[in-house]
């Protein structure tokens, strides 16, 4: 298993732990803010997933379909994902 792999797989974990977490909370009648702030730090684990997982299908997929003069397909998928990131 590589870096990138590694790292997104701990961070989904965290991710899954604070989901967790804030379902807890919201099932406490804990204060909405704070539950707010849960969920804007378990979208920065989700987002910090998604680049690790891009980064490593740019350095292993992408650069091997670039090779095998294939890579307008791979280059295609990897815009269509950056416009869903940018337009949310």
């Amino acid at each position: 298993m590589n870096k990138e792999k590694t790292q997104a797989i701990t961070s989904l974990k965290t991710a899954k732990g604070q989901i967790e977490g804030i379902i807890k909370m919201l099932e406490d009648d804990r204060y909405c803010v704070d539950i707010s702030n849960q969920i804007i730090a378990a979208q920065s684990l989700l987002k910090k997933a998604n680049i690790l997982i891009l980064r490593q299908h740019i350095n292993h997929c992408v650069k091997e379909a670039i090779k095998e003069e294939k890579g307008d397909e791979k280059i295609d998928e990897i815009i269509n994902i950056l416009e869903k990131i940018i337009q949310k």
